[in-house]
């Protein structure tokens, strides 16, 4: 099965390997060889099991995940080719002098790709994306932006985060290379992208839609549910019947609860890339189990309804 983003990048995965965790337990203190080993461990495996494109952001731990992956990067420059890196910027975390907020102004753009580039040890991003809509940003500061790293070779495709139908749309005109991938929260416990009738945040039927017409590729951010569905801390009582069910499934297809979680993201025609946050190489080989997995019609349809609660309509 193809999916979209393969038009522009042919080795681009079917599972997305999120790096945001590292460098999550030195964040206050200078970088720790033990987290650069880690993340080349944590890399290694995902090669062996398919996965070539890495996501990460510019906020994340402060910059200290970026740091971390620039320093295997720097120590190894022939893994970074074996890649695609994709790193959202826009989103800027609360400081002891101003409040969270979000900024696509051109200035804070620019100055945002070329600090992940120090900090990533590399000359240009395969991806950037805004990592949230900014109410203030001036269309032509946009414009500016992306006309500049483009041409410098900073940044070679550009996406989005949580954005909606008519944000994406807007963006798409306004840009002579529209937005080829859009990342928002896809899984068996948020399903407002599948579901019309349920209010959307940048979500809803009509961006898959949307995105299946216009060849966007679509990336499920917290695919794996924070574990509630399979055994994880985040498991609520009205959940019971749906691990019940992923336990069952899992047992006939001989593998973790979570790996049949992503199976039913990628099951969807709309080629969805799931986003997989594993910090722990043997968990990221058993959870990519699901590239291997083809749930029957079924199977997809009685995850969706018993995760549901209710039946469908």
């Amino acid at each position: 099965m193809t999916f979209p983003l393969q038009q522009r990048l042919p080795t681009a995965s079917r599972l997305i390997l999120s790096c945001r965790g590292l460098g999550a337990d030195g964040e206050q203190t200078p970088l720790l060889r033990r987290a650069v080993q880690q993340a080349e461990v944590l890399l290694e495996a995902a090669l062996a099991c398919g996965l070539r494109q890495l996501d990460q952001a510019d906020s994340d731990h402060h910059g200290k995940s970026q740091q971390v992956l620039g320093e295997l990067f720097r120590r190894q420059p022939t893994l970074r080719q074996q890649f695609i890196l994709q790193t959202k910027c826009g989103l800027v975390p609360e400081e002891a002098d101003h409040c969270r907020q979000y900024d696509l102004s051109a200035r804070h753009l620019i100055q945002s790709v070329e600090l992940s580039l120090e900090r990533l040890h590399t000359d240009y991003l395969d991806i950037l994306l805004l990592h949230r809509p900014d109410p203030l940003m001036e269309p032509e500061e946009l414009l500016e932006a992306w006309y500049r790293l483009r041409q410098a070779g900073k940044v070679r495709l550009l996406g989005a985060v949580n954005v909606s139908v008519a944000q994406l749309a807007w963006v798409q005109q306004l840009l002579p290379e529209p937005p080829v991938v859009l990342q928002q929260e896809m899984s068996l416990g948020q399903r407002r992208w599948l579901e019309a009738e349920l209010p959307g945040h940048g979500a809803g039927q009509e961006t898959l839609i949307y995105c299946q017409r216009h060849g966007i590729q679509l990336q499920a951010a917290d695919s794996l549910a924070q574990g509630r569905f399979s055994g994880g801390p985040g498991a609520l009582p009205h959940t019971a019947p749906i691990c019940r069910l992923l336990k069952a499934l899992a047992a006939d297809h001989h593998c973790l609860p979570e790996s049949l979680v992503l199976a039913w993201l990628l099951r969807h025609p709309a080629g969805i890339q799931p986003v997989v946050d594993c910090r722990q190489a043997d968990r990221l080989r058993a959870v990519s189990q699901a590239q291997e997995i083809s749930l029957s019609r079924e199977e997809w349809y009685r995850l969706y309804q018993t995760a549901r609660g209710q039946p469908l309509p």
